[in-house]
């Protein structure tokens, strides 16, 4: 197990420089490629994302750089606009020529990506909890799989709080629909009944929320104990709170667990009326470590006493630093090197952990489920050990047999039951 140590140490250590390294091997600088939405319906959440990219850059330069070279930050608006991502991508690595991407927040935009990255033999740090049901050896996903993030959420939901009927509400794209599929056969078999599944998809900046709030709650007509599994993502979580506190809507009667709102969404919110309800994510800002503290304050220095810190930053934090680690490790930034490189890497997570990046291009995660205080912040009240991330789903007939494996297998679709591997046509 890596001991933790604080924030300067672990940026200090993963600039080692390569003994010996010829110094025309690299070019100068190394440019790191930043893909976020900096204006549109996700800005509220991936905007901060960028920040934190510009700050590792920053920390990087100011402890030796990497490969005796400096790094550059490139940073680009794909705007919320899905196929803009690609063409913004496609500038990147042959314009730019960016030695490594790290960005995306929607599972459509990665989509979008994707035949690009694996067209150029790009490489894509990808920093937010998904669906699953995808490997490509040309993303690394650094967010929670449905393993680490949706059953453990449901499972607090049926052991803890005695859930017995369930809304599941989310925006209408890949990653809410892909993630409630499994949702749905995961609770029928655990036994809800299908007439106490509710399943509901919005647009994209959805503000009408009065008819879907009467729906959930009129699902507890009988006397049973609703929950709602929330996948709704971007600005249209502000209607969606602001609505149930209009109706009255606690978390003693209902209570919500969403997996993508967390501080940053929360802090443009009066959340006094949202004390009680969940989130589940991999870190929250409120872990009590020490590594934490150190990252929150070096985050507050660069960008502001008022900013929060979130899940998807503590992913890029470790995304980057394993980058940094494979680089050196390879001695050079070429993406295949650096993949090899990647396999089995280790580095100290926020909360106390270790994350391992596992053959399969997915990380080791701690489950955590918080609850919102009135300040905006998460009390941690449920916490696992580090989950290995599962690609494929073990709850869809398709997908359970199927695993990933770049690194033996040189496969990330292989179907244990014919012993063969499956190739992957991008076609989004």
């Amino acid at each position: 197990m890596i001991k933790t140590k604080t924030l300067l140490w672990s940026m200090t250590a993963a600039t080692a420089i390569v003994a010996g390294l010829p110094a025309h091997a690299q070019d100068c600088p190394i440019q790191v490629g930043v893909l976020h939405s900096l204006s549109g319906s996700m800005a509220i959440s991936e905007t901060t994302l960028k920040d934190v990219m510009l700050m590792l850059v920053e920390q990087q330069n100011a402890a030796g750089g990497l490969l005796g070279c400096e790094l550059e930050a490139v940073v680009v608006d794909p705007a919320s606009d899905w196929p803009l991502f690609a063409e913004r991508a496609r500038e990147l690595l042959t314009v730019t020529e960016v030695d490594v991407i790290f960005g995306a927040w929607t599972s459509v935009s990665r989509k979008s990506v994707l035949p690009v990255l694996e067209e150029l033999n790009g490489l894509m740090f990808y920093p937010v909890q998904y669906e699953g049901e995808e490997s490509s050896r040309n993303v690394f996903y650094t967010g929670a799989a449905p393993n680490q993030q949706a059953i453990p959420a449901v499972d607090y939901f049926l052991e803890e709080l005695g859930v017995e009927s369930f809304a599941l509400l989310g925006t209408d794209y890949v990653y809410p629909r892909t993630t409630n599929n499994i949702l749905e056969s995961y609770l029928l078999d655990k036994g809800i009944a299908p007439e106490d599944i509710f399943v509901n998809y919005t647009p994209f900046g959805h503000s009408d929320w009065a008819t879907i709030v009467s729906d959930v709650v009129a699902l507890g007509a009988g006397g049973k104990q609703v929950g709602v599994i929330s996948t709704i993502n971007g600005d249209a979580n502000i209607g969606f709170y602001k609505e149930l506190a209009s109706a009255g809507v606690s978390a003693a009667d209902i209570p919500v667990v969403a997996f993508s709102v967390g501080e940053e969404e929360l802090s443009g919110l009066d959340t006094s009326e949202l004390v009680g309800h969940l989130a589940a994510w991999n870190y929250f800002m409120s872990a009590d470590t020490e590594i934490n503290a150190d990252f929150v304050a070096a985050w507050k220095e660069f960008a502001g006493e008022d900013r929060v810190t979130n899940d998807p930053m503590e992913a890029h934090y470790i995304g980057f630093n394993m980058w940094v680690n494979a680089v050196t490790e390879a001695g050079t930034t070429d993406v295949d090197a650096v993949r090899e490189a990647m396999w089995g890497q280790e580095f100290p997570n926020l909360t106390g952990g270790t994350a391992v990046m596992l053959p399969n291009h997915h990380l080791t995660k701690p489950v955590l489920i918080g609850e919102i205080r009135a300040d905006g912040q998460f009390d941690i009240i449920s916490q696992t050990t580090e989950v290995p991330g599962d690609a494929w789903t073990d709850f869809l007939p398709d997908s359970a047999v199927l695993t990933s494996d770049w690194q033996e297998l040189e496969c990330g679709m292989y179907n244990t039951a014919t012993e063969t591997c499956v190739q992957i046509t991008s076609n989004y």
